[in-house]
């Protein structure tokens, strides 16, 4: 009897393990991308972060650069509107300067012109005074002269000055300006040598002016003669601070010696000229003062390089100070441009002391 056939099924025992274990090995390989996946994904996600982290600390940079910023267009807005202030206060101020100065110069204009009358004044008196006592005064001259002095021109004389006293000081300005009447000349003539400064025709006629002075001072009476710019003292240091009898007829002549050889220069302090009268002592009983303007500087050197025409009345008052009272000032004025004060000043100097005030012509003496 044949074996009976037994049916066969591809689904056996062997094959369901073959397809479980194949199963098995794709899930595992599954798990493993899987794990390599979430790995990757979470170092991804780590870089985002960091990146974002970054981005955020950036954008708070920024929002406090921003906030710096907008403070500082704040304050530059403020800033604008100061200067803006200012610049409108400079303005004003520029304008009302424009019209002070507008004034003083209307006010210097109208000083000039009372000066130039005060002058012209000065000069018609003088001339009708020399017209009234020219023969008397020289008649007088002439029996008082101790020393003979001849001019190069016709006038001998000056009225109304006072020549008399007991102790007669001459104070001589020996300043740069006394080299020439122009600025400009000045400035020239500073710069040559000693011979061509002291033949300059302004300070020639200051000296014949002291010769004549001398010449001219009463026999019983005696004199100093002290010159100044920068400092003060005898023209003769020997003879600082001591009385010459006019009668001395050798040491006077000495003393215009000296001065002949003196060399104008510095600049003009009257303070220094009338301490040297004020230290006098005796002090002197008459004062004659031979110059060309107001000082340019008091008992020190002045800080900056140029003295306003206030700053030299200023300084002219605080040396009017030093006087000795009761003593009388003859100033004679040399001609100077520039300073147009200085005839008015000295002449009021004159008649608060009791003096005179001259402005010499330019043939005399």
């Amino acid at each position: 009897m044949p074996r009976k056939r037994r049916n066969s099924t591809p689904f056996n025992l062997s094959f369901l393990d073959v397809m479980c274990c194949g199963f098995g090995a794709v899930v595992l390989l599954v798990m493993l991308l899987n794990g390599d996946m979430v790995s990757t994904r979470r170092e991804i996600v780590a870089d985002l972060r960091s990146e974002v982290t970054r981005i955020e600390r950036e954008v708070k940079i920024g929002k406090e650069h921003l906030v710096t910023l907008q403070n500082s267009m704040v304050e530059t807005e403020q800033e604008l509107v100061r200067t803006e202030g200012l610049s409108r206060q400079v303005l004003v101020q520029i304008e009302e300067t424009k019209l002070e100065l507008a004034n003083l110069l209307g006010k210097s204009q109208a000083t000039k012109q009372h000066v130039n009358a005060l002058k012209s004044d000065l000069l018609n008196l003088d001339a009708e005074g020399r017209r009234l006592g020219a023969e008397q005064q020289a008649e007088l001259a002439r029996g008082q002269q101790v020393r003979q002095f001849m001019g190069q021109g016709d006038r001998q004389y000056l009225t109304g000055l006072r020549l008399g006293g007991k102790r007669v000081l001459l104070l001589v300005d020996a300043s740069a300006s006394m080299l020439d009447e122009k600025i400009v000349n000045v400035i020239v003539r500073r710069n040559l040598d000693d011979r061509t400064k002291r033949a300059s025709p302004k300070w020639q006629r200051t000296v014949r002016t002291v010769e004549w002075l001398t010449a001219n001072l009463p026999a019983d009476s005696a004199l100093q003669i002290v010159t100044f710019n920068t400092s003060a003292g005898s023209v003769v240091k020997a003879l600082q601070g001591q009385w010459v009898g006019v009668k001395d007829q050798q040491t006077v002549n000495g003393m215009l010696a000296t001065l002949k050889q003196t060399i104008p220069q510095g600049g003009t302090s009257l303070h220094r000229a009338f301490a040297a009268a004020a230290a006098m002592q005796p002090r002197p009983d008459n004062i004659l003062l031979l110059t060309d303007g107001l000082p340019t500087q008091g008992n020190k050197k002045p800080s900056g390089t140029t003295v306003s025409g206030d700053e030299r009345l200023k300084l002219f008052e605080q040396a009017t100070q030093l006087l000795p009272r009761g003593v009388p000032v003859n100033t004679i004025l040399f001609p100077m441009e520039g300073d147009p004060m200085a005839a008015v000043s000295f002449w009021q100097l004159g008649y608060r002391t009791g003096g005179s005030f001259l402005t010499p012509t330019r043939d005399w003496p």
